[in-house]
């Protein structure tokens, strides 16, 4: 009983991760399309960039960041 509980917690969390990530690309594809900030994303294209900036400075720190990063996205499973 246990188990399931918490698979039925990866699973949400993992639809809310999902759902997520879809509003981003969302937000990202109209701030290019309209321009500007809009109401609910703000400067979406303008905090990645500021994130990926702030990466790449981080020079090795950065570098292993973006690795951990990218494993996590890649371990996740399909719902």
């Amino acid at each position: 009983m246990p188990g399931s509980v918490i698979e039925t917690i990866k699973k949400w969390i993992a639809q809310i991760t999902e759902l997520g990530l879809l509003l981003i690309a969302l937000a990202i594809v109209l701030q290019i399309l309209i321009g500007g900030n809009l109401a609910f994303f703000d400067d979406v294209v303008g905090n990645l960039t500021a994130l990926i900036a702030a990466l790449g400075d981080g020079g090795l720190v950065g570098l292993i960041a973006i690795g951990i990063i990218m494993w996590l996205f890649a371990k996740r499973s399909p719902g």
